[in-house]
């Protein structure tokens, strides 16, 4: 049993993990977690969007969040990305290398990483 202490310190470390997936930003990345998506390697991808959103300071822009099924199981795991005035990302095929790409291009800069994407004619 761990102590109130120990408790504490494991709450204060995960904090910023759960802000995330809870804030309002103006960018908002949304991981499919259900069964499909967990089974295909979902978790690792939200994970890595949580860890280097909150590792490059990104956290007052960009939340991070799941949701449940998204329809195209085949294509899992799937990410959505959403931004005020534009059109909605959907990146097929997920993985917690391909995030880095992502946060750079297309969160940071602006232009959505086509070649991960569901209109993608490669796919």
């Amino acid at each position: 049993m761990k102590s109130l202490a120990e408790l504490q310190a494991i709450k204060e470390r995960m904090q910023s993990k759960v802000v995330l997936r809870e804030g309002t930003a103006d960018k908002r990345v949304v991981v499919g977690m259900a069964t499909c998506g967990i089974a295909a390697g979902a978790r690792p991808v939200l994970n890595a969007f949580v860890e280097q959103v909150n590792a490059q300071g990104l956290t007052a822009n960009i939340t991070v969040t799941q949701t449940g099924c998204i329809g195209i199981c085949q294509y899992e795991p799937v990410v959505e990305v959403f931004e005020a005035g534009k059109e909605k990302v959907t990146y097929v095929k997920m993985t917690a290398e391909k995030v880095a790409r992502v946060i750079e291009e297309h969160l940071k800069g602006g232009k959505p990483v086509v070649e991960y994407t569901l209109s993608n004619n490669k796919i």
